[in-house]
């Protein structure tokens, strides 16, 4: 089956009761068990370790990104947290993308870092920088590719090589792009890692997050630190998002071929004094991003010219655009990652990585696209 059949059919079935069409919610703590001889003959004892609606996007989560197997988790930060559990104890080294979301670097540094394990926030998109900060000691790669907010490209299949010398697992946030333009396992990568809050889900409806297997290993590791944490997702959440994953395609490339646009206008505005765009040939990974994904993704970053102040007076000033923090739903929104997503990432560090304090990102969603670039252009105008 191709994706987008995919997308609709895999992992789900007719319920077998009923003849639902939909996945039914399972709403419920405990299942009645047949004998004691006979305890999960069924497959299910309680909510916690496993439910059927839960399983059934589990299900179509693997068969998406092509893995063993798929573990969901109550947030997408629930899921990176289950990753550094499964595979780090005190004493071991972790490689993280110096670019990644505020929340990884906030566990990474002010929950995980207590426990003994250190972390190097290395330049993924340089395999070299990579390996200079390898330790006998390093027992995870975990990329973020686009990072949020720069956007910045690690090459999976370099860094995924990289690891697997090292007998060490390559975990890769595909958030961003998603299993439809970008596909982490079949460039050597050993676990996929999404907020399924996001494009997944698509609506802004849910708070969700997955791990994509390459090995059932992999995924008993990771079911285990979900069924003793308890961060399993919810079966309402599960239930939603299996619907968001429907119309992930259309979403997708309604969403991309926007941004592409907004990209182009933004490009041309007297006004902008940069703008980041994987689909823009001035884009400096453009031909990585060409190789490596079937697509480009609806976020964009920009600056205006006249520095911080004139960014935030354009943030304030947009009618049509949501400033929010979330990202990947149909609806467009604005976020200013200093002061919103990155707000707990070092200054200095934001710096390094190129978070600049005027930085304005854009999660671009399915409206009208003569509509968005107008309200850009008047709040551009009110600059």
């Amino acid at each position: 089956m191709r994706f987008s059949t995919k997308q609709i059919h895999a992992g789900v079935q007719p319920d077998p009761a009923t003849g639902a069409i939909l996945t039914p919610i399972y709403q419920s703590t405990t299942y009645v068990q047949d004998s004691v001889d006979r305890y999960l003959a069924k497959g299910y004892s309680y909510s916690r370790t496993a439910n059927p609606t839960v399983r059934a996007l589990e299900k179509k989560l693997a068969t998406l990104e092509g893995g063993v197997d798929a573990t969901c988790f109550s947030s997408g930060m629930a899921a990176i947290h289950a990753v550094l559990l499964a595979f780090l104890k005190a004493g071991d080294h972790a490689i993280v993308s110096d670019v990644a979301y505020g929340g990884t670097y906030r566990l990474c540094t002010k929950i995980v870092a207590r426990f003994g394990v250190t972390f190097t926030f290395a330049d993924t998109s340089n395999p070299d920088d990579v390996r200079r900060h390898l330790r006998d000691e390093t027992r995870l790669i975990l990329t973020e590719t686009p990072a949020n907010p720069t956007l910045k490209l690690t090459d999976i299949a370099a860094i995924s090589d990289i690891a697997r010398e090292r007998g060490i697992p390559h975990a890769v946030d595909n958030t961003f792009l998603t299993p439809y333009y970008q596909r982490p396992l079949e460039l050597g990568a050993d676990l996929v890692i999404h907020s399924t809050t996001k494009y997944l889900d698509g609506h802004n409806a849910t708070i969700g997050g997955a791990v994509v297997s390459r090995t059932p290993e992999q995924d008993e590791a990771l079911r285990f630190v979900q069924n003793a944490t308890g961060t399993i997702m919810s079966p309402q959440v599960a239930w939603l998002t299996l619907q968001g994953c429907k119309t992930l395609s259309v979403r997708m490339e309604r969403q991309s071929a926007n941004a592409m646009a907004i990209a182009e206008f933004l490009q041309s505005h007297p006004k902008v004094e940069r703008v980041c765009y994987p689909g823009l040939p001035s884009f400096p990974q453009h031909e990585l991003a060409r190789r490596q994904a079937t697509g480009f993704g609806a976020m964009v970053w920009f600056e205006v010219k006249g520095g911080v102040a004139a960014g935030k007076k354009l943030m304030d000033s947009v009618k049509l655009w949501s400033l929010a923090e979330n990202l990947g739903s149909v609806e467009s929104l604005v976020t200013h990652p200093v002061t919103m997503t990155h707000a707990d990432v070092d200054e200095a560090e934001r710096k390094r990585v190129g978070i600049t304090d005027g930085l304005v990102r854009l999660s671009v969603g399915m409206e009208d696209v003569d509509d968005l670039i107008a309200d850009l252009k008047q709040a551009l105008d009110a600059v």
